[in-house]
């Protein structure tokens, strides 16, 4: 009976342990062909200089305009949260 008590309690240990190992495993071999390539992350995305600019000029257009509706107060808001 002390047997029986003794295995469930190593059980979940031990189990865990080999959950971690396969797990570890799998990962390492799926990283492998995944491996990432030196200068990749400095690239742009996608698009030429010009278009990365016209993007940048167009963003911050609609943040500007965004900026100005925050600070303007609108009319009729007084007692709205």
């Amino acid at each position: 009976m002390e047997l029986l008590i003794v295995l469930a309690l190593l059980a979940c240990p031990v189990g865990m342990g080999a959950m971690m190992w396969w797990m570890g495993r799998n990962m390492n071999q799926g990283n492998a062909d995944q491996a990432p390539t030196v200068g990749a992350a400095s690239a742009p995305a996608s698009g030429t200089v010009e278009e990365l600019r016209d993007e940048h000029a167009r963003l911050t257009a609609e943040i500007d305009q965004l900026e100005r509706e925050e600070q303007s107060p609108a009319a009729g808001s007084w007692g709205r949260p």
